[in-house]
């Protein structure tokens, strides 16, 4: 039993909570989504990271999760609203995983002040045996306190050396029966809220994979091509479509990812949208479990420790 945090899980937080910072910096009205994505994927290697754990999430107002640009993306930074940042490093596959929203003109703060001290409100209640129905317990009663409601149908996940969900979910509402924590896990906490119902939908578009390593359709070659340079270039970490582009010559790269898609030979990620179309905000930190409590390794320099 680990009951420190490995080197590597820290350092992999320290670059994505400093990553995180520099990218807030960059949100304001008008500036392309494709140019967040690509300096916040740019900022995780370039601060020393092995590689990402997952493409740059931006998503606006209604959407909750999973939007990053597709190639030639003409989506822009709104001038109001709420603009959440999610992103991920791996340092020799040990995942950081952590987020902000930004309130671009600062008409939302209940939902900033919501999603942030219900984080730290679960960061506070993690301890070796606590079940997750309790960590849960105190996001939703948080939430609760600034008139909006947790967004009961995500949750935040288990860390584990190359899989970025792994086993245990933390629920961002109560439950009476839950798993516990144990010392020398690795936790991602991302309480959301929102001014809607607190349930998603799918939206029509995926523009972040996975791989399944294991299926073995049969596939034409063009279509070989592609599963096999996102094997090797991916392995079991969710990726972008945008990028494939370029990578291969003579490949239509969208063409060959429905192909994949609909063989189930990769996993996409549907843009996750608020149910009844309410504004939501998300703030998630990456948490190891130790003998005295939640140890974080995504804290950034504005914060505290």
């Amino acid at each position: 039993m680990e009951t420190k945090p490995h080197p590597d899980f820290m350092k992999a937080g320290k670059i994505a909570g400093k990553a995180l910072g520099l990218v807030e910096k960059e949100v304001r009205p008008g500036v392309p989504i494709l140019k967040i994505c690509q300096f916040a994927e740019e900022k995780i290697l370039d601060l020393g990271a092995s590689g990402l754990a997952f493409p740059c999430n931006v998503s606006l107002n209604e959407e909750a999760a999973h939007y990053t640009s597709p190639a030639n993306d003409p989506k822009k930074i709104p001038d109001s609203g709420l603009v959440k940042i999610d992103i991920g490093a791996h340092v020799n596959g040990f995942i950081s995983d952590t987020a902000i929203t930004v309130d671009i003109d600062g008409s939302h703060e209940k939902f900033i002040s919501a999603a942030k001290n219900a984080l730290e409100a679960a960061i506070e209640t993690i301890r070796p045996d606590v079940h997750v129905g309790e960590v849960g317990k105190s996001i939703e009663h948080t939430i609760k306190q600034y008139g909006l409601r947790p967004v009961h149908q995500l949750s935040g996940h288990q860390l584990k050396q190359w899989i970025l969900h792994a086993g245990t979910n933390v629920p961002n509402v109560s439950m009476k029966v839950s798993p516990s924590m144990r010392i020398g896990e690795m936790y991602a906490i991302e309480p959301f809220a929102t001014d809607g119902n607190g349930s998603i939908r799918n939206g029509p578009d995926a523009y972040i994979f996975s791989n399944d390593l294991k299926n073995k359709k049969k596939l034409d070659r063009t279509t070989l091509r592609v599963r096999n340079a996102a094997r090797q270039l991916f392995k079991t970490l969710p990726w972008a479509t945008r990028w494939l582009h370029g990578k291969l010559v003579g490949v239509d790269v969208d063409v060959a990812i429905k192909t994949l898609q609909r063989a189930g030979v990769i996993h996409g990620y549907p843009v996750l949208i608020e149910a009844r179309n309410g504004m939501v905000s998300q703030f998630e930190h990456s948490i190891f479990v130790g003998p005295e409590g939640a140890i974080v390794s995504t804290r950034r320099d504005t914060e505290l420790s």
